[in-house]
């Protein structure tokens, strides 16, 4: 009750009429930013610090939560729409979403991921409300092999459901795991896949590799076609939800901030990993899974949620144990220790009100992202009647303006282009792309956790096996390996008995 009573105190702080007005303002640029491909949280949060030196440390805060969930929602809007992520969270919406765009539904896709992105923060926050000090102290028995084992569970996860065949999926897996490689080995310090280039020291960054894949694959193999299929512009389709569409969304809605939360909440998770499991999970228990890969509403419904919720749950281990697990918290802890302030278990009694204050401001910008965005849908979705030509034009410039912002390296434009061919690659072979976004994006941390637990445990195999919970998803890893074969036998079985 200690904790509810504090939230009280806290919508005390945060529905000041100065504190609305930074809540609206973050959500506002958030999502601006964030519909530039290429810009997401991290990034937005970054380039606005500057601009809030001049701020009491509430307000910052607050406005620096608007901005995360604005951001958030702005990357999926263009995920959805041109199938371009602006961050990396935001990659799974355009599985479903985008051939929901391109078959005239973008605005349900869109409302989809606003409602999600509601529930998700709603259900979130108040997880984050009741469960934080809880799931901080289970998050510290976390160790390397539960870290790996769960990053497995994610590779496989993705490589069996997605794409033609499994070893398509498993493919495109070692292509981003490939890619994940380039850069100093950060344990010896030895170059890999750098052909001598200083400036590929520190690796691909996740943001040109999405967008190199995502939109200027999409690009290119739009233009390969644009002969064939003409140019006509996209059709926008109603700007609202049937009954049939909410009767297939409530539930992923509502399942989405129970995969996302706990993710957020370890060190080392974020919102990649529950979105694609949400996205996984979401496929399982559909009714309609020949839908899927062509516009299933459920698969933006579910990861939008899981998104959002696990952006609630980052707040757990930066507010509770100083310990940022995605880029947007490190940027956030960087603030913190701007205004002399560091987060740990003392931070709740030192600063109660700028806590608190900060937690409520959550969800007063889950309101107002739902009522600016949901509204703005079908205006979003008009992008969609711009000339394919135009709008692909369009595409590719901010693409290059996303990807040369990351690191102001022309060389990062380069990459973007050679990436930019392997996608239309892909795509001509049919590869998954998402595979390669999701061995990018947890390669290189699957290593790290895979070498550390080797070391702890003197080279020996069994250093991966030796805790409950690293056994415990191995076997939900055997049975998703097995599923298919299991599920033939089962059918032989039951053909030869009729």
């Amino acid at each position: 009750m200690d904790s509810f009573n504090s939230l009280i105190d806290g919508f005390g702080t945060a529905l000041t009429p100065i504190n609305l007005l930074w809540a609206a303002i973050g959500v506002l640029l958030g999502t601006a930013i964030g519909v530039l491909p290429g810009i997401g949280p991290a990034m937005a949060v970054a380039l606005l610090l500057p601009v809030t030196y001049g701020l009491e440390p509430t307000g910052a805060f607050i406005m620096f939560a608007g901005i995360y969930y604005g951001a958030m929602f702005g990357g999926s809007t263009t995920s959805i729409l041109l199938n371009t992520p602006g961050e990396s969270a935001a990659v799974v919406a355009a599985i479903e979403g985008n051939p929901m765009a391109k078959a005239g539904r973008g605005s349900q896709a869109l409302a989809a991921a606003a409602i999600g992105h509601f529930a998700g923060g709603m259900i979130g926050t108040i997880l984050l409300v009741a469960l934080a000090p809880k799931v901080a102290e289970l998050a510290v028995d976390i160790g390397a092999p539960d870290y790996f084992a769960i990053m497995v569970l994610a590779f496989i996860a993705v490589t069996s459901v997605l794409g033609s065949s499994r070893i398509r999926g498993l493919a495109s897996l070692l292509i981003g795991l490939t890619i994940g490689l380039v850069g100093l080995d950060s344990m010896t310090g030895q170059q890999r896949l750098t052909f001598g280039s200083l400036q590929l020291a520190d690796g691909v960054d996740v943001v040109i590799v999405a967008v190199g894949l995502f939109a200027i694959g999409e690009a290119l193999w739009v233009a390969a076609h644009l002969r064939r299929g003409g140019s006509a512009p996209i059709p926008v389709g109603r700007p609202w939800l049937a009954k049939e569409d909410v009767k297939r969304t409530w539930k992923p809605w509502l399942r989405g901030p129970f995969i996302g939360f706990p993710f957020g909440a370890i060190p080392a998770g974020g919102a990649e990993i529950p979105t694609f499991l949400s996205y996984v999970t979401e496929k399982r228990l559909s009714k309609n899974k020949k839908e899927f890969g062509k516009g299933a509403i459920e698969g933006v419904a579910g990861p939008e949620s899981a998104a959002s919720a696990s952006a609630a749950g980052t707040l757990v281990s930066m507010l509770t144990l100083g310990l940022p697990t995605t880029a947007v918290a490190a940027v956030m802890l960087a603030a913190f220790q701007q205004y002399g302030i560091q987060p740990g278990p003392l931070l709740f009694e030192r600063e109660p009100d700028l806590v608190w204050g900060l937690i409520a401001s959550l969800f007063v910008g889950m309101v107002l992202l739902l009522a600016l965005n949901l509204p703005l849908a079908p205006v979003w979705a008009k992008l969609l009647r711009i000339p394919r030509p135009y709008l692909y034009a369009g595409i590719l410039f901010f693409a290059g303006v996303g990807a040369y912002a990351v690191g102001g390296e022309a060389l990062d434009l380069v990459i973007l282009l050679i990436i930019g061919l392997l996608g239309f690659g892909m795509r001509r072979y049919g590869l998954p792309i998402l595979p390669a976004v999701i061995g990018v994006i947890l390669g290189p941390g699957a290593e790290q956790q895979l070498r550390r637990a080797l070391q702890l445990s003197d080279g020996s195999v069994s250093g991966l096996v030796n805790t409950g919970f690293s056994v415990t998803v191995y076997v939900i890893i055997a049975i998703l390996l097995a599923w298919p074969l299991l599920k033939k036998l089962v059918l032989r079985r039951r053909n030869i008995t009729s």
